[in-house]
């Protein structure tokens, strides 16, 4: 089964900028679409960002505009590049694929804080 490596997260301004990374075991990016999700803490876990296999993407509207997702598959990753930051992008973030979830990685945890 896949394993999703999530890396990139830290503390940022606001207004700051941080690229995230996720990295799979196998070749799932060239056959599912992906998605970024978050988790603030007292909250539920929520899509950010997808990115279908024809290159289709779409954004929450918290963060569009600001969000880009994108994939290396050569390089089995999956980025979301966040830019634009607000406080309330605070969370861990995780990868997984669309509809049913893959096991969940660890997730990287940013935060936005001045």
């Amino acid at each position: 089964q896949a394993q999703f490596v999530e890396s990139g997260g830290g503390l940022v301004q606001p207004g700051g900028s941080l690229r995230l990374s996720c990295a799979a075991s196998g070749s799932i990016f060239s056959i599912y679409a992906m998605g970024w999700y978050r988790q603030a803490p007292g909250k539920q876990r929520e899509l950010v960002a997808d990115l279908f296999t024809t290159g289709h993407t779409n954004y929450a509207d918290s963060v569009k505009g600001r969000f880009t997702i994108s994939r290396d598959n050569a390089k089995n990753t999956v980025y979301l590049q966040m830019d634009s930051l607000k406080p309330e992008d605070t969370a861990v973030y995780y990868c997984n694929r669309l509809g049913p979830p893959l096991p969940w990685g660890q997730g990287t945890q940013v935060t936005v804080s001045s």
